[in-house]
């Protein structure tokens, strides 16, 4: 995962807000609620990547020459993030789905800015894990180890998704914003039905799928 996030470009990022009671903002018709960033630095025809996953978003209907006319500068997204209130907050909760890259994008680009450091992730995992808590705090939830302890779940998040009933009706699979909005919803299901005491929940958080401290 240092490796790849060291040496490739972040392409997009998604965010979906919500209130403690996990209600959605509202404002007349429009979902002001979701964001999705597509970033312009990522150039298709000369950067590193993995030509599958290229592939598989461009069938998404993403046009990675209108993202480089276009698309937000990764620069000028950390500053506002930095000053959105969102980072280094102990009343935000993160929810996430197999989100060692997203953390791991999200802490190269944040710890190049916040920290002046060149644009590699820590040699060691425990030091990664420490951004990631420094950035985003402690209550940090990964969908994709959580359902290790709901019977019947696994899967990627389509099919969990799917097995719990949720509307899909209007997702747009593979895109930053609507995967957003799905793991929200997959996290609200799935902390009603199997999550009963207010302590089952707090036990598993700020815990990365896939990079688990002994």
């Amino acid at each position: 995962m240092k490796a790849n996030v060291d040496g490739m470009h972040l392409i997009q990022v998604g965010l979906t807000l919500s209130d403690s009671h996990d209600n959605l903002p509202t404002f007349g018709t429009s979902n002001r609620f979701i964001w999705e960033f597509n970033f312009c630095e990522f150039d298709v025809t000369r950067h590193p990547h993995a030509p599958h996953s290229i592939a598989l978003l461009q069938r998404q209907g993403m046009d990675f020459d209108k993202n480089r006319k276009y698309g937000v500068s990764i620069v000028r997204f950390t500053e506002l993030m930095m000053l959105s209130g969102l980072l280094c907050n102990s009343n935000i909760q993160w929810i996430s789905f197999h989100s060692a890259y997203d953390f791991g994008y999200m802490v190269k680009i944040l710890s190049q800015r916040f920290f002046y450091m060149q644009p590699f992730l820590p040699a060691n995992l425990c030091d990664f894990l420490q951004l990631v808590k420094f950035f985003f705090g402690y209550r940090v939830y990964d969908v994709k180890h959580l359902i290790r302890f709901c019977p019947n779940l696994h899967g990627g998040l389509d099919r969990v998704s799917e097995y719990l009933g949720l509307d899909n009706s209007a997702r747009k699979s593979h895109h930053a914003g609507s995967d957003s909005l799905v793991t929200l919803y997959v996290f609200n299901k799935i902390k009603t039905l199997y999550f009963d005491t207010e302590m089952d929940l707090p036990k598993h958080a700020g815990v990365v799928y896939g990079l688990e401290m002994p």
